[in-house]
């Protein structure tokens, strides 16, 4: 019996453990908006990997959750298109990142609204839904602090028939093979 109560507070410990552990790590996002359509809709469930920055930083490209800028108690899911120190623009429904052109192969509607070239500042991102003409983001003149980021989207988990690994896309690599160009 002794060995029996031993094990069992064992196990409820490591339970405890792991339980914990797991919502630090990983947790669960609701889509609420269609700001990223076609990639991601409302009602959609997606799986946020909370520890993806606790070793690096968020990278150009990453679908994230985040905090809302305005300061109410929502998350919202939009797509890191500027790092601090970046400058950001849009022209005629193209994204330009220091200069270069962005190939946005997850933006599928045309969008049709220009911005001027905004400094990202240190500790900041610009942030975009991939639905540019429905999205409220970072064209809208709101950044927000690398605290905000909540984690990166990993999984789409709701509905079954869309589960998923969420894609990746490197937009550093097109700015760094445009780099090589000029030079």
């Amino acid at each position: 019996m002794k060995n029996f109560l031993k094990e069992a507070i064992i196990t409820l410990a490591l339970v405890v453990v792991i339980f914990f552990g797991a919502r630090a790590a990983v947790q669960t996002y609701e889509v609420f908006q269609n700001s990223m359509l076609p990639n991601f809709y409302e009602g959609q469930r997606v799986v946020v990997n909370k520890a993806a920055y606790w070793f690096g930083d968020p990278q150009r490209g990453d679908v994230v959750i985040l905090k809302a800028p305005s300061g109410v108690d929502e998350n919202w899911i939009k797509r890191i298109i500027g790092l601090p120190g970046d400058k950001v623009s849009v022209s005629s429904g193209v994204t330009y990142v220091n200069g270069v052109a962005l190939e946005e192969p997850y933006v599928i509607n045309p969008f049709t609204y220009s911005l001027p070239e905004c400094a990202v500042p240190p500790d900041s991102y610009f942030f975009l839904g991939d639905n540019r003409n429905a999205s409220n983001d970072s064209s809208k003149g709101w950044l927000l602090p690398r605290e905000d980021v909540i984690g990166k989207a990993w999984l789409i988990s709701w509905p079954p028939k869309d589960w998923s690994v969420v894609p990746e896309y490197d937009l550093e690599q097109q700015l760094t093979a445009a780099a090589n160009q000029s030079s």
